[in-house]
């Protein structure tokens, strides 16, 4: 087999003979055959000579044959460095016995890439609990923390294109992993690439060390999730209420977990969007099954919304972690609420929530967090209220982690977001969860109506008034060549050869000098202009870009590329102070500061960047 091939590349013949003795997939296996057979080596150069590693939370990528993809041989190999690095953490027997939870989404190949991860841990003589059909992403980290396991893993894309599949990873405190912990799975990986025959033995899913936590674990959650909405707000206000919601699955696992939150809640059933209510890999109803995307992604949630008289729609991500909401205005308009504004909502939520159920206990050991990228609003919202706030680095792993960090000291965590529409309601669940999150949005709007008949942007703009007002503007331009993102961002790091800062050449201001640069800090290069050494106080990778500008006026811009799709993110702000009444002045210069970063320092034409659809 070795000697079948000759691609001009010992290393790629090699790895071409490994394939293709290791891979026990038909499909996937001819797949790297044919195109040996063709000597289509430069296409089997980028599947066999680079690897999926361990970035946000685990993995991602697209679906087919080769080591740089998900499919089964990667999977195993996956699953027996995880295990291997399991073991080695916590090599007792009894620590063994605690197992690990898996659970899977809709997608294509989900529910295989788990079922054969559970067979390499059940190999070790490490317990699984399987999920024993579709769930919510929320529902592993929670069984990781309720089952008292060594770590959970979900097999889910969240939110990219059909064509992918992913495999995301929760520590034993329940949380995303973070540094060092993927950096030393992915050593384990691979130490051990070479898949164990047995690795492929489906009949183990039959073994006495197999469990469903299904019925055991939904029961739990919505039982904590029931106590965590105060019990007059159910009574005197979800009971009854005229409001009805329009609700999405995109195509993904949320509704009968949102379903089953509402009854909990004493909330009217959901007026799910048929079409996109079932699971479907195929996802044919949207261009991407990804809420974040605004009105495009909801036109058959508006649709039905219109015909049957609802005014507020809720739609989750396929697997159930991000929530959206629109709401219909006074001239019949749909707005569809950012991230940042549910943020601002919720959070101000979770502190009503809290006083209603504990009106005796101080604010003082109370948190707030948000990442970096999101609004400010939340800080705003803490510094008036008595309550504490923590900005973290991108990504609910680093959120997750600063909360159990906070709970092991005593501290209450009453609500965590990022403005990727991904919220933390309560530290039940470590993680960004859609299905509570669904359930508080809609409790508190049942609650408005009742208590002050404000819709939720009425009570937005309220918040904005005792607050100060905080608008946003996020968006991206796709970057397919990893090159020219090095470039772009190389480019932004050396603009201004005036600086007069040694290794240090950032632009000092924007729009010809009408908005002057304060503040630089680069989580790239861990330089922050704001601190007396020069260092930026929060983790830095060189792995992913990030940088942050903060202006004069008070707006704050950051862009970065992201961890998991080829975008280049842009994240503006600009925060006015309580009783600033100039929204509209605000906004504007916003939008023009946005303009002149994009254009100046991404140049979207020069670097054939493609702008967001949406």
């Amino acid at each position: 087999m070795a000697m079948e091939f000759d691609s001009g590349s010992a290393e790629l013949n090699q790895r071409i003979t490994e394939w293709l003795r290791w891979d026990k997939n038909e499909k996937t296996c001819d797949e790297i055959r044919g195109l040996a057979e063709r000597g289509e080596w430069q296409t089997l150069r980028g599947r066999l000579l680079q690897r999926l590693t361990f970035g946000t939370a685990g993995l991602r990528g697209v679906m087919h044959g080769g080591f740089n993809a998900m499919n089964d041989l990667v999977v195993i190999q996956s699953a027996q460095g995880l295990a291997k690095y399991l073991l080695q953490c916590y090599p007792s027997a009894e620590d063994r016995s605690r197992g690990i939870v898996l659970g899977y989404d809709g997608r294509y190949n989900s529910k295989r890439f788990a079922e054969l991860s559970a067979c390499v841990f059940l190999n070790e003589n490490i317990p699984v609990w399987l999920y024993g059909r579709t769930v919510a992403t929320p529902f592993v980290p929670f069984a990781v923390l309720e089952l008292k396991c060594l770590a959970g893993i979900m097999v889910t894309a969240s939110h990219n294109p059909k064509e992918d599949n992913g495999y995301k990873v929760y520590w034993t405190n329940s949380a995303q992993i973070i540094p060092p912990h993927d950096r030393n799975i992915q050593t384990s990986i691979l130490d051990c690439l070479e898949p164990l025959a047995s690795s492929w033995n489906l009949d183990l899913l039959v073994s006495d060390q197999l469990h469903d936590p299904y019925d055991k674990m939904t029961e739990l959650y919505f039982r904590k999730l029931q106590a965590n909405v105060p019990k007059a707000f159910i009574t005197d206000y979800n009971t009854g209420s005229p409001l009805r919601f329009v609700y999405s699955a995109m195509h993904g696992v949320g509704y009968p977990f949102v379903q089953r939150a509402f009854e909990c809640a004493n909330l009217a059933a959901v007026v799910a969007v048929p079409e996109q209510r079932d699971p479907d890999p195929e996802f044919r109803t949207v261009k991407f099954p990804n809420p974040e995307e605004g009105k495009s992604s909801l036109v058959l949630s508006m649709r039905l919304a219109n015909e049957t008289g609802c005014d507020v729609i809720l739609a989750n991500d396929p697997d159930a972690d991000r929530l959206a909401c629109a709401e219909k205005d006074a001239k019949g308009e749909w707005r569809v609420f950012s991230g940042n504004e549910l943020g601002a909502l919720l959070g101000w939520w979770s502190i009503r929530c809290y006083r209603e159920q504990y009106p005796d206990r101080s604010l003082t050991d109370c948190y707030l967090i948000a990442s970096t990228v999101s609004s400010k609003m939340c800080r705003s919202i803490a510094a008036i209220e008595g309550l504490q706030f923590i900005e973290t680095l991108t990504g609910f792993k680093w959120m997750g982690n600063k909360s159990v960090e906070l709970l092991a000291q005593g501290k209450t965590v009453l609500f965590a977001f990022e403005e990727a529409i991904g919220f933390m309601c309560s530290p039940t669940v470590l993680d960004k969860d859609g299905v509570s999150a669904a359930c508080h949005l809609a409790t508190m709007a049942c609650y408005l109506r009742a208590t002050s008949n404000q819709s939720l942007a009425d009570k937005l703009n309220e918040l904005y008034d005792i607050y100060g007002f905080h608008c946003t503007s996020t968006s991206y331009h796709f970057c397919y060549e990893p090159p020219v993102i090095e470039r772009v961002f190389k480019r932004i790091r050396n603009l201004d050869p005036d600086n007069g800062a040694e290794n240090h050449r950032y632009p000092q201001s924007i729009a010809g000098g009408r908005f002057k640069i304060a503040n630089v800090r680069d989580l790239t290069t861990g330089y922050d202009s704001s601190q007396p050494d020069g260092r930026a106080l929060l983790p830095t990778s060189s792995s992913s870009q990030m940088i942050t500008f903060s202006f004069e006026n008070g707006a704050v811009i950051t862009l970065r590329t992201s961890g998991t799709e080829p975008k280049i993110k842009y994240y503006a702000e600009m925060c006015a102070q309580p009783g600033q009444r100039d929204w509209a002045g605000s906004r504007s210069t916003l939008r023009e500061m946005v303009e002149a970063i994009v254009e100046e320092l991404l140049q979207p034409e020069v670097n054939n960047l493609t702008p967001r659809s949406d």
